[in-house]
């Protein structure tokens, strides 16, 4: 059972940045492949990123690609989403979902645990 929290979202001006933070509870955290969502209103939650296990591969949304970066710290149970020039199409609830496989992990249904969500605003 894994257990996910995420924080750091906000309000912020086109071209700003945010980190978004996802502490997970569980001592298999390492395990996971850890992925971020987003679902804007009106519209189907999609992938954002994803980061294996250790760290060493990553894939993002072309729609984020040179923009985002994830990145993990297994010693900590955390997964961050660096978000730089932020454009107001970001703007969306983000969530951090954790899954066993990476075969699937820019698809929804490949996450076993998902947190509640922080919303994030681009918007002057």
């Amino acid at each position: 059972q894994v257990q996910l929290v995420e924080s750091g979202g906000g309000l912020v001006q086109p071209g700003g940045s945010l980190r978004l933070s996802c502490a997970a509870s569980g001592r298999t955290f390492s395990t996971y492949v850890m992925g971020w969502f987003r679902q804007a209103p009106g519209k189907e939650r999609e992938f954002v990123a994803a980061i294996k296990w250790s760290g060493g591969s990553t894939y993002y949304a072309d729609s984020v690609k040179g923009r985002f970066t994830i990145s993990r710290d297994n010693a900590k149970n955390t997964v961050y989403l660096q978000m730089n020039s932020l454009k107001p199409e970001d703007t969306a609830v983000y969530y951090c979902a954790a899954a066993r496989s990476w075969f699937t992990a820019t698809q929804a249904h490949g996450y076993d645990y998902w947190g509640q969500g922080t919303q994030v605003t681009v918007s002057s």
